[in-house]
């Protein structure tokens, strides 16, 4: 059994992108807030999709 590491380069982005987005979502002003909230839905949807896909290959199959 291979381990995808683009699975875990995945996992590792989302994380990125929820560390940077949080902080930001509340630092930032108002039209830069938005992106930066969006930053950190995209990195929770990147990292559970990075961690199903690690340990259940063939989830989407």
């Amino acid at each position: 059994m291979t381990i995808g590491y683009q699975y875990i380069l995945l996992v590792i982005a989302g994380l990125a992108g929820v560390v940077y987005g949080l902080p930001a979502a509340h630092r930032l002003k108002c039209p830069f807030d938005i992106a930066a909230a969006l930053a950190v839905l995209a990195g929770v949807v990147a990292t559970a999709m990075g961690i199903l896909l690690t340990f259940i290959p063939g989830f989407f199959r």
